[in-house]
């Protein structure tokens, strides 16, 4: 990947890390299957009735995005919060969603995987175990059910990671390659995709009841805090930090750009930490150091070797000239 593109993950995961304080907010407020529905609603709305649908992409994979990247991860994510997944280890156990991407774009996209990026995953992966085990020993307060939806959250990013490169894949095969515009449309019209399932989840498992309860509480401080990590999450997290995102798995292969999601929880600690009071020993920060540089070591590229010089065709015809131009050349 080229030095753009890598601030460009890097702005992301840093949008995405603070994303985790904003969901905590707005979870002070409402359930987490409405907190879910209302985020994508207000994306959604507005682009059904003015943003066409993003061209040469299959119904199929904008489906599939949706009901990875938008349903299954946020239900798993937000019911996982809401249970006590404290803010800074969910954006921690999130991140499994890039060894899932990077695994499962081997299986089933067919993608290889260089030495590099192999040992890149593997020591961002040691920095997110050390950092688990760390916050296991410092009793956390997060339990084996949350720890678990929050796994299967990472998993449905993953598939919609996947989805999205599937729908620019067959873009680009059709003879349009993907633009910022096209990218914009695509994040847009995958929010048209959770909020019904998710409100009707809401409805039929947190009830009426407790569903007005939460908007009859807004004019409160907790509840003007919520709608301010509702806009947070909707406007930079979602807008800015999806587009962006989808746009580099669309260029990039996913096992070069998802590493980048493992410095999501570097952030999200960070902010936890200074924001909510949440404790961030000092070897979690050097283990988070770790993690930063198993993704550079397995986002950069290796050195380019300067190809071979022509043979001469008097050298060719001739072993004993080609033994001596070797050993010109070796020297």
């Amino acid at each position: 990947m080229p030095t753009t593109a890598r601030l460009l993950a890097l702005l992301v995961a840093v949008t995405w890390g603070l994303n985790f304080v904003a969901i905590h907010l707005s979870l002070e407020q409402f359930p987490p299957l409405l907190c879910a529905a209302v985020r994508f609603a207000v994306i959604a709305v507005p682009v059904v009735l003015l943003v066409p649908r993003p061209k040469g992409v299959p119904l199929r994979w904008l489906l599939a995005y949706g009901a990875g990247f938008g349903v299954a991860q946020f239900v798993f994510l937000y019911t996982a919060m809401a249970l006590g997944m404290p803010a800074g280890l969910a954006s921690l156990v999130l991140q499994s969603s890039a060894p899932f991407t990077v695994v499962l774009a081997a299986l089933l996209l067919h993608e290889r995987l260089a030495p590099r990026q192999v040992a890149g995953t593997a020591v961002a992966v040691a920095g997110l175990l050390g950092i688990a085990a760390s916050r296991a020993e410092l009793g956390g307060a997060a339990t084996l059910l949350p720890v678990l939806l929050t796994l299967l959250g990472g998993l449905g990013w993953a598939f919609g990671n996947l989805a999205s490169r599937l729908a620019w894949r067959e873009r680009v095969a059709a003879g349009a390659p993907p633009s910022a515009a096209e990218s914009l449309r695509l994040v847009l019209w995958v929010s048209v995709v959770p909020p019904l399932p998710l409100g009707l989840a809401s409805l039929v498992l947190e009830g009426p009841t407790r569903i007005a309860g939460a908007f009859a509480g807004l004019g409160t401080t907790t509840g003007l805090l919520a709608l301010a990590g509702l806009a947070f999450t909707v406007l930079v997290a979602t807008l800015v930090g999806q587009v962006v995102w989808s746009a580099l798995m669309a260029r990039h292969p996913s096992s070069s750009v998802a590493p980048f999601s493992m410095l999501v929880p570097v952030v999200g600690m960070l902010a936890a930490h200074v924001l909510l009071g949440e404790a961030t020993p000092w070897r979690e920060v050097a283990l988070g150091a770790v993690v930063v540089a198993g993704v550079l070591l397995g986002s950069l590229r290796p050195r380019r070797q300067p190809a071979p010089a022509p043979t001469p065709p008097a050298v060719a015809g001739d072993p004993a000239a080609r033994d001596q131009a070797a050993l010109t050349a070796r020297a």
